[in-house]
């Protein structure tokens, strides 16, 4: 049954009008409730934008939001309260490359789990590599490329992501 809740969301309602359009009636609220009842678990209040693609294998806290165009690979676990803006990707795998008698095509791939700790606020174009653990209470600033993790609390930015400073001091 999840699976016919996946393809009917990218079929049918993936790119529907997003709710602050005059005429999006209740494509939202159809967007989040089939996201919701496909995902391995999903908390409440699910708010799902414009061209969000989320795997199957992925889990969402309560209140969280995923951004327009947002792209998130399996085994990522989202907390509560995460906001995101467009263009987010956060990923799961890398591919393998450590021969050089193979094609790295054909090397296969490395699976990580990759997690947005609660009450996150993602920038827009923010890019999350496999494996990261991103703590409570981040902001992550627009365009930085995650590749470590990051402690709570933390104001990340740049590429590679450098703390900038701490929300708590």
């Amino acid at each position: 049954m999840k699976r016919l809740f996946y393809f009917i969301y990218l079929i049918l309602f993936k790119n529907t009008p997003e709710d602050y359009r005059p005429y999006s009636l209740f494509f939202p609220s159809i967007r989040s409730f089939l996201v919701r009842n496909y995902l391995s678990s999903c908390g409440i209040n699910l708010r799902v934008k414009k061209g969000a693609e989320i795997s199957l294998k992925s889990t969402v806290g309560n209140h969280s939001e995923l951004g327009t165009r947002c792209m998130i690979q399996s085994n990522v676990q989202i907390g509560d309260y995460v906001i995101m803006g467009p263009d987010v990707k956060i990923y799961s795998r890398n591919h393998l490359f450590s021969s050089l008698e193979k094609p790295i095509k054909n090397q296969g791939k490395e699976y990580f789990k990759t997690i947005i700790g609660n009450d996150v606020w993602l920038g827009a174009n923010v890019i999350i590599t496999a494996g990261c653990r991103i703590g409570n209470h981040v902001v992550v600033a627009a365009g930085a490329v995650v590749t470590k993790d990051i402690p709570d609390y933390a104001v990340v930015g740049g590429v590679p992501a450098k703390i900038l400073k701490y929300r708590n001091q």
